[in-house]
């Protein structure tokens, strides 16, 4: 190998203060796992010897607790985009202690590309090896790294050994000319492939390589389905069945997007059992647990994502079952969660929701409008470009003292525009061919818990007219008392 043999403390010695340093990965799998930490152990010596040390971090999309985890406790960030899922790193985004960007993470790498962030310094990538070329066979996610790479004064490579020779043919790495040069993107099923099974780097940007083994996968599991979320994955099953049935879908099906956690799962659970929708692909940015199910039994016969997001068993299967390789391909983000190539295939979304409003818009991302979550993640590349697009929540949290169904959403992440289909463990609210306050009515009767729908119509009637009812002194009247008594049932609509 011609690249120098490093240390992960020897690595870190490149990165300095004030740098743009871009990771590999989508979500915990494919980041970096040594060199981070690293580095936030150098921060913390600066820190102590009385000098700055923060970082500008880019990533796929949230990364894992040796990367934001470690940087967050060390105060090691200056500016962190596209998206998190860390608890420590939330906290310091909501005390205001370094600055966020919630971006859609399709546009993140042509965003870099086109220069809207200023030069990447150095990008640190997870692989399972490098030839003397610069040709990559990288991890168990894509993300940004092929854009990373292509961008970056200099790499750093660590060479994971826990990741197996057969993940070679598992990547599509494809990154579109950008405009005005961009042509269309030749994927026209989600099992298309559209590039190449490595990326590549100029061997002259590479700093060095530091071996690892590090154990794959995920190792918080997802909250289990319970009764619940089995409702709502069997009230999406219900709804997509009547859809072929009505002819508003094609029998033989479309492919799907799923989000992550419990509420996806059980909505992937529903479609395994289903003998009433036929086989299907998917075309989405991760895949579960619950998909490397679908994909065992032929209910799925092909996935598209960005991410295999499995847990520490699931992948060691995947990787003992070769059988299972050739029904799935991980591409760079800007691809997975690409709106040009999400409409033309015609992808059906599935998406979770922080709270819906009555008339159909969406909080995804902060919590009382204030709190940051995670973000808005890959929702809305998918949402506004679906051939139908659902959103799924509880109708009711935390002992019935939270409605998610309010007469106005704190945070807008997706307007009404945008969304077709609110589904709680209620039922299905169907908003198209409906005006906003038909919209109302149904989400009222269908996605509403009972114990709120009486509070919601009081709103309603309070509301005044329009096109859109809406009273600004009571729209957040919800919130209010969630705030001040704890419960959003003791809501004061008097006016």
């Amino acid at each position: 190998m011609i690249y120098p043999i490093l240390t992960a403390e020897e690595a870190a010695e490149f990165v300095q203060h004030g740098m743009n340093i871009g990771v590999s990965g989508f979500t915990v799998p494919g980041n970096p796992k040594v060199v981070p930490p690293a580095i936030a152990a150098k921060a913390r010596r600066e820190h102590a010897a009385g000098r700055e040390f923060k970082i500008n971090l880019f990533s796929g999309a949230s990364t894992n607790d040796f990367t934001d985890g470690e940087l967050s406790r060390a105060d090691a960030i200056n500016f962190r985009a596209p998206y998190q899922s860390l608890p420590e790193l939330r906290k310091h985004i909501n005390a205001g202690d370094l600055h966020y960007n919630d971006r859609h993470l399709s546009e993140m790498a042509q965003e870099f590309r086109y220069g809207y962030y200023g030069p990447m310094d150095i990008a640190i990538v997870e692989v399972q090896r490098i030839d003397d070329n610069g040709d990559m066979v990288l991890g168990t996610a894509v993300g940004n790294t092929p854009t990373w790479l292509q961008c970056a004064k200099k790499v750093i490579i660590e060479i994971n050994d826990q990741l197996p020779e057969s993940i070679y043919g598992l990547h599509d790495i494809y990154v579109p000319a950008d405009p005005p040069m961009r042509r269309e993107i030749p994927i026209y099923h989600a099992s298309d492939r559209a590039g190449t099974p490595t990326a590549h780097v100029d061997p002259k940007k590479v700093l060095g390589v530091v071996r690892t083994s590090m154990p794959l996968g995920m190792t918080t599991p997802f909250t289990p389905v319970d009764e619940v979320t089995q409702r709502i994955g069997e009230n999406v099953c219900q709804f997509l069945v009547d859809e072929i049935k009505s002819g508003r879908m094609p029998k033989s099906f479309l492919p799907i997007q799923s989000g992550v956690g419990n509420i996806a799962n059980a909505v992937l659970n529903a479609l395994e059992t289903s003998t009433d929708i036929p086989p299907f692909q998917m075309y989405t940015e991760v895949v579960q647990d619950s998909v490397l199910k679908l994909l065992e039994s032929g209910r799925c016969t092909f996935a598209s994502t960005c991410s295999m997001t499995f847990s520490r068993e699931a992948m060691m299967e995947f990787f003992a079952k070769p059988e299972l390789h050739d029904k799935l391909l991980m591409r760079p983000s800007e691809i997975s969660n690409n709106p040009e190539v999400i409409r033309r295939i015609g992808v059906v979304s599935m998406n979770t929701a922080i709270e819906c409003d009555l008339y159909g818009h969406i909080n995804s991302s902060h919590v009382s409008g204030s709190r940051l979550m995670n973000g808005i993640g890959g929702s809305g590349d998918f949402t506004r470009n679906a051939y139908t697009s659902i959103f799924l929540c509880p109708s009711i949290k935390k002992d019935d003292c939270i409605s998610t169904i309010v007469p106005m959403v704190t945070h807008c992440d997706h307007t009404d525009h945008s969304v077709d289909i609110i589904v709680t463990d209620q039922g299905v609210a169907d908003l198209r061919f409906k005006d906003p306050m038909q919209m109302a009515e149904e989400i009222i009767e269908k996605a509403a818990h009972p114990i709120y729908r009486p509070l919601l119509r009081e709103y309603l009637h309070l509301a005044g007219k329009g096109h859109i009812h809406l009273n600004p002194d009571l729209a957040l009247s919800f919130h209010s008392a969630l705030a001040h008594e704890g419960d959003m049932r003791k809501a004061n609509l008097k006016i």
